[in-house]
């Protein structure tokens, strides 16, 4: 049995190990952050939302298998661009789908039979995009220049269409693609200017816009959401902001929490379970338990660097320094913003807020950089070998010595 899971379970044990504590802790919390939520929708069945949960964490690892023991990792260079093409397209359609019917934001794509975000998948086929053309150009300084602006403008590209509906995820994969860019040693002067230009963009977006009409309502929450963190949120006045009940579940929370589901801030958060689900788990678990996710994502952090030193490969590597970045970015904003250093924004807990179709997309992110640990390991394997082979072959025959 244990030889049976040695043998499906392939890639970094680290990473595993991180995943499945991550899991085990989203299960806990979204149980216990949805009780209102399961008031409201599901006729009061708690465990609605637990089950549903604990399927697509389910589904998630099964994603992750299916991708580190079938598909070999140059598969994904191979349809990087037409994957993002894809991307690109589903992109549009969530924005011509909000135009027509209105709805609040053009994050979803609703195709009937499933509902998705197709940012998610951007995140994944624009870093695999990303790799493949630095990964192709990395002889001369020139070549990373026109790779540069191959994937500056593909970037540019996504995260604008992603920025009409969600400004954080669009700023998160393209700090993401810029750690990328630095990794494969794009020319400081091209990095550089692109720094200057988003701060110029960031600028004019803020002063600009109380004067855009409406229909820019994103760069106008995008301004006022600054403000709000800067000088002091109006609402506040009248109510308690979700900000603020993130700020008491973790001053209720102390060192040690309430224990599990012990929450009572979340019967009163619209996003317990999901953009404020770590000011929840503090409360139910202390700063000890607050502190133990923080380490958890180091650790994917400090693995993801370690399976890129271990990679011959450029691709490999670039593509996993992309997806690494992106989902420890998206981790420390969330944290962020639950613990008040960030303003306000929509940014989930890579794999323990709750989740759907959101929760596929990450696990495949994750299948990724398992698959390319795994390779790592056979490439080493090959070498090994290799080396014995060549040693074996080199040793003198005793009786010719003799002789």
């Amino acid at each position: 049995m244990k030889n049976r899971l040695q043998d499906i379970i392939k890639g970094d044990r680290t990473l595993w190990v991180v995943l499945l504590v991550l899991s085990l802790a989203s299960i806990l919390i979204v149980y216990s952050a949805t009780g209102r939520l399961a008031y409201r929708e599901a006729d009061g069945h708690t465990a609605h939302y637990l089950l549903r949960h604990s399927f697509f964490i389910a589904l998630g690892f099964g994603v992750m298998l299916f991708l580190v023991n079938v598909v070999p990792v140059k598969f994904y260079s191979l349809i990087a661009p037409s994957l993002l093409v894809v991307t690109i397209i589903l992109l549009v359609l969530a924005f011509i789908q909000y135009r027509l019917t209105g709805k609040a934001t053009p994050r979803s794509l609703d195709l009937k039979f499933i509902s998705f975000q197709p940012a998610e998948l951007a995140k994944i086929s624009l870093v695999m995009f990303g790799a493949k053309m630095l990964a192709s150009r990395q002889k001369s300084k020139e070549e990373l220049s026109k790779a540069f602006w191959w994937v500056i403008g593909a970037s540019t590209l996504v995260c604008g269409i992603i920025s009409l509906g969600n400004i954080s995820t669009a700023g998160v994969i393209f700090m993401g693609m810029m750690g990328l860019m630095f990794v494969a040693r794009v020319p400081f002067k091209l990095m550089g200017l692109t720094v200057l230009g988003g701060v110029a963009l960031a600028s004019t977006m803020y002063f600009a816009a109380p004067i855009l009409p409406h229909s820019f309502g994103r760069i106008q929450t995008f301004k006022q959401r600054i403000d709000d963190h800067l000088f002091g949120d109006k609402d506040a006045e009248e109510g308690t902001t979700q900000a603020d009940y993130a700020k008491l579940a973790i001053f209720e929370g102390g060192l040690i929490g309430k224990g599990p589901g012990g929450s009572d801030v979340s019967n009163y958060m619209e996003a317990a379970y999901n953009d404020f689900i770590y000011a929840i788990f503090v409360e139910e678990y202390g700063v000890g338990g607050g502190i133990a996710i923080v380490l958890l994502y180091l650790i994917f952090l400090f693995r993801g660097v370690a399976i890129v030193r271990a990679s011959t490969r450029t691709f490999p590597a670039f593509l996993v320094t992309g997806l690494v970045l992106i989902y420890a970015i998206q981790a420390f904003v969330n944290m962020s913003v639950s613990t008040g250093l960030m303003p306000v924004t929509g940014q989930p807990l890579p794999w323990i807020s709750m989740g759907g179709t959101s929760l596929v997309f990450t696990a495949a992110g994750f299948g990724l950089i398992l698959s390319v640990s795994y390779l790592n390991k056979q490439n080493k394997l090959t070498e090994e070998e290799q080396s014995e082979t060549a040693v074996v072959v080199n040793v003198p025959d005793e009786d010719q010595e003799l002789k």
